[in-house]
C-alpha cells in the first residue's frame, strides 16, 4: 500500500491543488487528510469546494472543531474567517467528520494524538521552545495503540520517530502554511524555512513501512498577496518565506 498523507492545508487552495498534481505524477493507492483544513485568510470554501468529491479518507483537526463553535466573537481570527466563508453544506461536511480513522486495520489516522488534537506527537513545547519529543514521550503519547502506522498533523514539522516496538509514527507536515507563532502552552514559533507545501508517501514494503517527505512549487506569492488583502502580515511573511 502506498498512502499519501495530506494535512494542515489550512485553506491553502493553489498549494492543495499543487500538492494533488505531484501526487498524480507519484501514483498512490489512497490520499488521507489529517485535519486543519481550511482555517487561516485564504480561501476556505474553495478548498471544501475541491475536497468534498473527492471523498479521501479525512478527519478533523483541532480547527474544524474550533471553527464549528456557536460563539463568533471568542473565536481567533483563522476560525473566524474560515466559518465566515463557509456554508451550510460545507459545515455540514466538517461536522461528520470523525476525531481519529482506522484505515485498513493497521493504520492509525490522528490529527495532534489519539488522545487530543492540541497535543504535539513527535515535539514538545517547553518554556524555552519546542523541541523534538524524546523517544519515551513519543512512546507516551503512542500507548496503548496497536497500529504499525501512526499519521499524524498538528505540528506543521515533517518528521518520523519509529518506536522499539517497530510502530512508526508520520508527520507529513503542512501543505498550506509553513511558519507560525503560538503561545499555548509556552511561547513558540514553528518555521520550516521555506515556503514550498509539504506531503508525505508512506509505502508498505517487506522491510516495513518506508516514508518520502515531499516539498511541492506552488504560487506561494499569490497566497501571501491574498493573506495581506485579508489584513493578515503575519500569514504573508510565513507564505512568501517559511519563516515568522
Amino acid at each position: 500500500m502506498k498512502i499519501a498523507a495530506l494535512s494542515d492545508i489550512h485553506g491553502n487552495f493553489g498549494a492543495l491543488d499543487a500538492v494533488l498534481d505531484d501526487i498524480r505524477r507519484q501514483g498512490a493507492d489512497v490520499i488521507v487528510n489529517l485535519g486543519d483544513i481550511v482555517s487561516g485568510p485564504l480561501y476556505p470554501a474553495e478548498t471544501v469546494d475541491r475536497l468534498i468529491p473527492l471523498a479521501f479518507p479525512t478527519i478533523k483537526g483541532n480547527h474544524e472543531r474550533q471553527l464549528l463553535a456557536a460563539d463568533l466573537s471568542r473565536m481567533r481570527a483563522s476560525d473566524r474567517f474560515a466559518r465566515g466563508a463557509l456554508r451550510t453544506g460545507h459545515l455540514a461536511w466538517i461536522e461528520a467528520l470523525p476525531a481519529t480513522l482506522r484505515l485498513d486495520g493497521n493504520v492509525l489516522l490522528v490529527h495532534g494524538t489519539p488522545q487530543d488534537d492540541l497535543t504535539f506527537f513527535l515535539e514538545t513545547i517547553t518554556p524555552d521552545g519546542c523541541r523534538p519529543a524524546t523517544p519515551d514521550e513519543v512512546s507516551l503519547r503512542a500507548a496503548g495503540v496497536d497500529a504499525s502506522l501512526i499519521l499524524c498533523g498538528h505540528t506543521h514539522i515533517a518528521r518520523s520517530v519509529k518506536l522499539a516496538d517497530g510502530r512508526l509514527i508520520v508527520n507529513p507536515g503542512s501543505v498550506g502554511l509553513q511558519a507560525y507563532t503560538d503561545t499555548e502552552p509556552f511561547p513558540h514559533r514553528i518555521e520550516t524555512g521555506s515556503p514550498h507545501a509539504r506531503y508525505a508517501m508512506v509505502t508498505s514494503t517487506p522491510r516495513g513501512w518506508e516514508t518520502e517527505f515531499r516539498q511541492v512549487e506552488y504560487d506561494w506569492n499569490s497566497a501571501a498577496d491574498r493573506a495581506a488583502a485579508n489584513g493578515r502580515p503575519e500569514w504573508e511573511t510565513a507564505l512568501r518565506s517559511g519563516y515568522c
